[in-house]
């Protein structure tokens, strides 16, 4: 049997199914933002810390008020745990970034590791101002990249974040004694001290590593891809992705990347 429409139910659908149209799309799409390397190496910036040392927020304070651009310089903090012992523990510290941090020691033949210290592409960064930075970023910026590296992220409609990563060398060499790593950090932390050296301070930090994955290796093409999931709690955090290359011998960076969350 075959029903046929009045022009009062016809009007209505002319109007709905146009304004359906235009809202389902929307509602379906992720938001993507994305990010890739360029011609020059941007050198790496790391400062290893803890909410434990009486003289790591003037360092904290620094990085947070860092005038230069992720195309410039990318500044990562890790929280070191070997000072959780003195009554009070970092929460965003973790065993793995002070290992992190006596590798990059080592590098330079030393054993010494202390808090607050700067690392600038793996090397120990002492003496730490605007004018010195801007200087070494600058040298460093003169340099030729010896990797390309891409970074996407997704704000899919569940909720989840995912991230794309690729590097590609272009040196053999490189691709046998270079490894990769993926941080994930986050900004505007604050913690409010209640024990140890730094007790009834309120404390505030900026591109904290709360997740480090790696190393990763290159195949025997001199490329690597990495896709990650991020559960939805990270949504609406102030944060992102940094993808770097290091040679695995002396710690020297090859190439680094940022990519903040699409908002």
């Amino acid at each position: 049997m075959f029903l046929k429409r009045s022009s009062k139910s016809k009007t209505i659908w002319n109007f709905l199914i146009p304004l359906i149209l235009s809202i389902v799309p929307t509602a379906l799409v992720a938001a993507e933002c994305s990010t890739k390397s360029g011609a020059t190496r941007v050198p790496l910036l790391e400062l290893y810390t803890s909410e434990g040392c009486s003289s790591c927020p003037p360092a904290d304070k620094w990085l947070s008020n860092m005038k230069l651009s992720a195309d410039k310089v990318v500044p990562l903090a890790f929280h070191v745990d070997y000072w959780n012992y003195i009554g009070w523990k970092d929460k965003f510290s973790k065993p793995e970034f002070s290992a992190r941090q006596n590798r990059n020691v080592a590098f330079s033949g030393s054993s010494f590791v202390y808090t607050p210290q700067f690392s600038f592409n793996g090397q120990d960064f002492r003496g730490w101002n605007d004018s010195r930075l801007n200087q070494i970023v600058e040298n460093s910026l003169k340099q030729p990249s010896r990797a390309n590296l891409t970074l996407d992220t997704t704000n899919q409609v569940n909720g989840e974040i995912s991230i794309k990563a690729t590097a590609q060398v272009f040196q053999l060499e490189d691709s046998k004694h270079s490894e990769i790593y993926i941080a994930i950090y986050e900004n505007k932390l604050i913690s409010n001290i209640n024990a140890g050296e730094n007790n009834g301070r309120e404390l505030k930090h900026d591109y904290v590593v709360r997740d480090l994955l790696g190393a990763y290796q290159f195949n025997n093409k001199k490329e690597f891809s990495k896709s990650i999931t991020l559960k939805p709690e990270w949504k609406g955090r102030n944060a992102g992705a940094v993808i770097f290359v290091q040679n695995s011998q002396n710690g020297e960076i090859l190439q680094s990347l940022q990519l903040p969350f699409c908002s």
